[in-house]
């Protein structure tokens, strides 16, 4: 699902509640499909539908027909995470992330910084799980950072259009906690 940071509302009148709170974004319409809450310019989440089989499911996770980019596929990769454990931040200057989550449930954040982008300074929220996948297409420029939110391990895997040079990365790193991008991740007990 794609939705910003909960953002201040009116708060009920005094009398009303004890306490006041944070109002919840729309992240899903009527039709059961996602809200395009504050999304960043280039990036694409495409639901995927799950094909029952007699003997489990079948999930496609990319197909070029699909047309979320033109860009070719020269690897794939999966990265298994530990319960609560975060990777982040990484940003590429040249190759596109296709992020998808194999299983268990990953919460991606992505913040644009790039200087020119209409969507620059623009943070949003997205959440990625075996019960109802999508693909996640994050463009050169944009910072990720990726929380496996389940308790169990999440199986990330990425097709990306570039692949990785051993000889001269293109990956760039900020630590988790950077006060650069307006985002803290919570850490589990």
């Amino acid at each position: 699902m794609n939705n910003q940071t909960p953002r201040p509302s009116t708060a009920p009148e005094v009398g009303e509640w004890q306490f006041s709170g944070t109002k919840d974004v729309q992240t899903t319409c009527a039709d059961w499909s996602l809200a395009s809450v504050g999304n960043i310019q280039g990036v694409e989440l495409k639901l995927i539908t799950n094909v029952l089989t007699d003997d489990g499911t079948l999930t496609e996770i990319y197909r070029k027909d699909w047309r979320l980019d033109d860009l070719p596929v020269e690897q794939i990769f999966q990265k298994i995470m530990s319960p609560g454990s975060i990777s982040a931040w990484h940003a590429h200057r040249q190759a596109t992330d296709r992020l998808f989550c194999g299983y268990g449930r990953v919460k991606v954040i992505l913040y644009d910084a790039r200087k020119h982008s209409p969507t620059l300074g623009l943070l949003s929220i997205h959440r990625l799980a075996i019960e109802r996948p999508s693909l996640l297409i994050v463009p050169p420029g944009v910072w990720h950072g990726v929380q496996a939110v389940s308790d169990s391990p999440a199986i990330v895997i990425n097709a990306v259009d570039i692949a990785y040079s051993y000889e001269d990365p293109d990956h760039w790193r900020l630590p988790s906690n950077s006060a650069e991008i307006p985002y803290q991740f919570k850490h589990r007990a």
